[in-house]
């Protein structure tokens, strides 16, 4: 039996299930892992349609997506750096005042910038690898553009799922919500190449 708080959400009973577990802090690193992958797979798919809009040949949307996925792995890793080397200038700071001022303070586990930068790009590579890997080996421009599509209407179900399940939250939600975001991506940029190259700008 589920018992709900102040914010109507349902509470479980059953705290030798949740007991002990602190689902926020998992959700720090759920949240970049998620957010990286999903960035991979929707910005090099995205690229990939929007070249595929005007150009049939597999190679240029293949080097399309692969200049993609090495462009976006370095953008993320060096804002995630540069974003977690603040962080931690902010914190060790605050725990140089608060010495000084003889106050004690809970230890802090202070973050790692590296590791972060680290693992945003992997979190990137893997979501790009799925539209390049789907677009590879298929000749036909109308069937590849399908099977992209297809491969990553998949891949977002199930990073969806995935962030959601491990995070405790709505599944069903979770996966409308970036199935929607992938699609308009993908089409807004597939929509709007072909009208500029129809402009013959």
């Amino acid at each position: 039996m589920a018992s709900q708080n102040d914010f109507n959400i349902p509470i479980s009973e059953n705290k030798s299930v949740d007991e002990g577990f602190d689902y926020s802090q998992r959700g720090q690193w759920l949240r970049a892992a998620v957010l990286g992958a999903s960035d991979g797979l929707v910005s090099v798919a995205s690229l990939m349609m929007g070249v595929g809009s005007v150009k049939h040949e597999l190679k240029a949307m293949i080097l399309t997506g692969f200049a993609g996925l090495v462009a976006g792995a370095c953008s993320m890793a060096i804002g995630e750096f540069v974003s977690v080397s603040s962080q931690l200038d902010i914190q060790i700071s605050h725990m140089i005042r608060v010495r000084a001022a003889n106050q004690e303070s809970e230890r802090e586990q202070l973050p790692n910038p590296v590791q972060a930068a680290a693992a945003s790009a992997l979190a990137f590579i893997f979501g790009a690898i799925v539209p390049l890997v789907a677009a590879s080996f298929i000749v036909n421009h109308k069937v590849r553009l399908g099977v992209l599509v297809a491969a990553v209407t998949i891949a977002l179900a199930v990073f969806g799922w995935v962030g959601a399940f491990l995070g405790r939250a709505p599944v069903v939600k979770s996966c409308v919500r970036v199935l929607v975001g992938g699609w308009m991506a993908m089409g807004i940029t597939f929509g709007l190449t072909k009208l500029i190259d129809s402009c013959r700008l």
